[in-house]
């Protein structure tokens, strides 16, 4: 272990890093209770316990390959976001069945590997502008805290306005307030493992107002679900709606862990004085197998989790702090029956709390240049307030292109982003 991780090296031991998987554990267990409420439910065969079993077993493997191939604190997980995406826009909005969705996902993960192998992911990151992957960031952040707010039945339909309070006083949206809440003080107070806390004291608390009732026969351990194994339909993979979820789904996966992988080598002091990450190839490489195995067992896309930075702060520094978290997703297969007895009012809080955190980058957007601020406007309040992800992306890159077109800084807007202009035009007229 000394020799494979280089312990000594990065100036760690093997107790420091376990603890440190331990707590990045705790830190994203909630997607083994949140993935299940959010894909489990779309129907069509697509079950809780089906996707919590993809959701276990493509966490722990993505983190084990992390940790084998580049020796990196980081893990993985099926991304919060992306499953929203997945669920209420491809599958709910757009009318795909999971099985297409699972495809695009799936092919998306075939391209993000061959990209991986290549330097053609360095050409794409780079074309995108900052300010816009931030406010992507920022966006889905938003749509993620209304679904939470929504589910919870803190928000509601108004009636005269499109949105309005629930009852505050029924148990559910009552009992999601004190859950985020009880998560907004563990994080000020720096708890490890403050979603999942929340989650879970919540759901004992459900349990014994006889909110959430244990129902008959239930037992802690049981076998897992089999999982929705290979079940892919290629029927329109070359239709233009499938490309612009595939898209989609490589974009995000691409930003997404680079902005990770980036984020958590800083607090671990893994970056070089050049600022280069080590083994960041075989790192995107692992992000990109981990994509691919989650849509083989039948969840969404899979990327490196910003919550293991959470380890890192433990002292995590080699592949054996995502070697421990990857065993313990595995283990976690076990535990199905307590994960999945976890109630909307548990995991709503847990939605609303990871808007929060997604919030961060709006600070770092220059919104005082128009030609930067007004596409990042737009993509942010796009994607709540139409309830759709891709079209908030679509508004943010047509409106780049067209202000900085417009004010004649036409050497600011790279080939690649013409490309996309030129698509999501097309998208415009085609709907």
């Amino acid at each position: 272990m000394e020799k494979f991780f280089k312990l000594r090296e990065r100036e760690t031991n093997i107790q420091t890093e376990l603890l440190a998987g331990f707590t990045t554990f705790l830190t994203m267990a909630y997607i083994l209770a949140v993935n299940p409420s959010i894909l489990g439910f779309i129907g069509d065969g697509m079950t809780p316990g089906a996707v919590f079993t993809a959701t276990a077993i493509s966490s722990g493997i993505a983190s084990i390959l992390m940790a084998l191939l580049a020796n990196l604190p980081v893990a993985l997980a099926p991304g919060m976001g992306l499953n929203s995406f997945f669920a209420f826009t491809v599958v709910i909005s757009m009318g795909y069945s999971w099985q297409l969705a699972l495809t695009a996902v799936f092919v998306a993960g075939i391209l993000f590997i061959i990209l991986s192998l290549f330097d053609i992911r360095k050409a794409i990151i780079e074309a995108i502008p900052l300010n816009l992957k931030k406010a992507i960031a920022v966006g889905i952040g938003l749509f993620i805290a209304l679904l939470g707010f929504t589910n919870a039945g803190i928000v509601v339909v108004g009636e005269g306005s499109a949105l309005e309070l629930g009852k505050l006083s029924q148990p559910e949206p009552l009992l999601a307030i004190i859950g985020f809440v009880l998560m907004m003080i563990l994080y000020s107070i720096r708890v490890p493992g403050t979603i999942l806390i929340g989650i879970l004291t919540i759901t004992l608390v459900s349990i014994v107002m006889g909110v959430n009732p244990i129902p008959g026969g239930w037992k802690l351990f049981s076998m897992p679900e089999a999982p929705l194994f290979f079940k892919f339909d290629f029927s329109a993979m070359l239709t233009y709606k499938f490309f612009t979820v595939f898209l989609t789904f490589l974009f995000i996966n691409v930003f997404d862990t680079a902005g990770t992988l980036v984020g958590i080598c800083t607090q671990a002091r893994l970056i070089d004085k050049n600022g280069s990450i080590p083994q960041v190839n075989r790192a995107l490489l692992s992000g990109a197998l981990g994509a691919t195995i989650g849509a083989a067992f039948g969840t969404s896309t899979v990327t490196s989790y910003i919550e293991s930075a959470s380890g890192a702060a433990s002292g995590g520094k080699t592949g054996l702090t995502a070697l421990s978290t990857g065993f313990l997703f595995l283990l976690a297969l076990f535990l199905s029956p307590l994960f999945l007895l976890i109630p909307v009012s548990a995991t709503a809080p847990a939605l609303i709390f990871v808007g929060f955190l997604m919030m961060a980058p709006v600070v770092e957007i220059n919104f005082k240049d128009p030609t930067e601020g007004i596409p990042c406007f737009l993509t942010i309040v796009i994607m709540p307030f139409a309830y759709n992800i891709a079209d908030g992306i679509v508004y943010g890159i047509v409106s780049y292109v067209l202000l900085k077109a417009a004010t004649g800084r036409f050497r600011e807007i790279p080939v690649v982003i013409w490309i996309l202009f030129l698509l999501t035009c097309l998208k415009f007229f085609t709907r």
